[in-house]
């Protein structure tokens, strides 16, 4: 254990679904040795909930999700709330000064970035304002708006990507207004984003900034398995929200990171996916939070949550940490529970 926490910090993990962020967050938590983690989620059947890292487990309403979850971080003693899901975030966003004056700090980023990089209609024109390369983006409004578009290019929702849900591959403007009308059938906005190549390689780059501090790392990600990817042709890849692959110093992907880190001014957590074309890393999704990769940068020593939670608990700003170079793979787990023991909500 540090030596700047005596006592372990009590946090809770709000959204705790199967191998991704809520999960990743809980085995990051856990493998500092300093947190006693708790774990919520909506549904009884939540992977996380079950996981013998956890604290404590509990299923709230979704009806009175706020409530529950107040209810719940005091119960528990928990003042550092972290979301463990897009849905979570939002929530938890829209009720941040609630949560304050409850006595909770949401550990999220500032309100703007989550705003910006919450609409990727916005978050493409804010990067371009600010003098970032960002690949060719447009919002797709009727289908007129495709005729001129460049092919190939990608289309997918404004909003809720995660895991690359609702992404996909267009060579032409027919297939391409065949999905964007498939993501207006389903009530969202649309959007058309040039299609960059992949042979110079797809990063996923976690930057932490807090004041005048900053970190980064980046992992070029691999596709040894469908876990990894949601398409894969000669011509196309599409990743899904699996990231595995090299972790490395990668010093101008981090940089270009760390660029659009500060002219967003993100205080907090910022995750960011892209690709190396001649000689540039240009970024096709941001999102304002921590990654599904959290555990596997824990693991190669860049324990981004602790070193947030240190600095909203007051300690000094880190040094920054030694990255173990190497390899981080992926795969499934699997869990048995008895019906007996299925949770039940608050």
């Amino acid at each position: 254990m540090s030596a700047k926490t005596k006592t372990k910090r009590r946090v809770l993990v709000a959204g705790a679904g199967g191998a991704s962020l809520g999960t990743e967050t809980l085995k990051a938590l856990s493998l500092t040795g300093r947190y006693e983690v708790v774990v919520a989620d909506v549904s009884p059947m939540a992977y996380g909930l079950y996981k013998p890292e956890a604290t404590a487990a509990h299923v709230l309403r979704e009806q009175s999700y706020i409530d529950d979850l107040i209810e719940c971080c005091q119960r528990e003693s928990t003042q550092f709330l972290l979301p463990g899901a897009e849905a979570t975030l939002k929530l938890i966003n829209g009720s941040r000064k609630r949560l304050q004056d409850a006595g909770i700090t949401p550990v999220l980023n500032r309100q703007e970035v989550i705003t910006a990089c919450s609409d990727k209609s916005l978050t493409f024109d804010v990067l371009k304002q600010l003098g970032i390369p960002v690949p060719k983006t447009r919002v797709l409004t009727r289908p007129e708006d495709l005729a001129d578009f460049p092919m190939p290019c990608i289309i997918k929702p404004a909003t809720e990507t995660g895991g690359s849900t609702m992404v996909s591959a267009a060579s032409t403007h027919k297939d391409a207004l065949m999905y964007a009308q498939w993501i207006w059938t389903g009530g969202l906005k649309a959007i058309a984003q040039e299609y960059l190549p992949h042979a110079g390689g797809e990063f996923t780059v976690g930057v932490l900034r807090f004041g005048s501090w900053i970190g980064s790392i980046a992992m070029k990600r691999e596709f040894p398995c469908k876990l990894s990817y949601l398409l894969k042709t000669q011509q196309f890849l599409i990743s899904s929200g699996y990231s595995q692959g090299l972790i490395d110093a990668f010093p101008e992907i981090c940089a270009q990171a760390e660029r659009i880190a500060v002219a967003l001014d993100s205080q907090g957590p910022l995750n960011i996916q892209g690709r190396f074309v001649d000689g540039m890393f240009y970024p096709f999704e941001i999102n304002p939070r921590f990654s599904a990769t959290t555990y596997l940068r824990a693991m190669s020593g860049f324990t981004e949550i602790e070193m947030y939670l240190d600095h909203l608990a007051g300690e000094p700003a880190p040094p920054h940490p030694q990255i173990k170079t190497g390899y981080y793979l992926r795969s499934l787990a699997e869990m048995y529970v008895p019906k007996e023991a299925l949770k039940s909500p608050l």
